[in-house]
């Protein structure tokens, strides 16, 4: 009669103890570190018109600053929800009234807007579903 092999307790490797990974920064100096890092994207955000909190050259903008954007954004904004066929079709083919009405509203410079034109015809799909795109297109392009 054959006995059952008897398993050896298996017991886990010891390791040896290892030491914290020192680091040649402190915490202070990492902390600096990414502040600057970023500062660049922060002030990329500024640029932004509705999504900044700081006015042209980094100044804070004033509530008047703000209330005239929201104004000027709420113009554009009547102008392709309330005739949105009309500035697609303007869009396709190559400029029209309503869409130099909406260009008008989001202060586009005149010099900028038949390359803004064409910009927003290689997007006119997504202007057709999305209105709002549109307008926020319109507003990034304006001064």
């Amino acid at each position: 009669m054959s006995r059952p092999m008897s398993r050896p307790m298996s017991r886990p490797m010891s390791r040896p103890m290892s030491r914290p990974m020192s680091h040649p920064m402190s915490r202070r100096q990492i902390t600096g570190a990414l502040a600057l890092l970023l500062l660049p994207v922060l002030a990329g955000c500024a640029a932004l018109p509705g999504l900044a909190v700081l006015g042209p050259g980094g100044a804070l903008a004033s509530p008047a600053d703000n209330a005239a954007w929201q104004q000027r954004r709420g113009a554009v904004e009547l102008i392709v929800k309330g005739e949105q066929a009309a500035v697609l079709t303007d869009i396709a083919t190559g400029g029209g009234p309503t869409l130099t009405r909406a260009m008008d509203a989001a202060r586009i410079p005149a010099g900028d807007r038949a390359a803004r034109v064409i910009q927003l015809e290689g997007d006119r799909g997504l202007y057709e579903v999305n209105p709002g795109a549109l307008v926020s297109a319109l507003m990034l392009y304006g001064s």
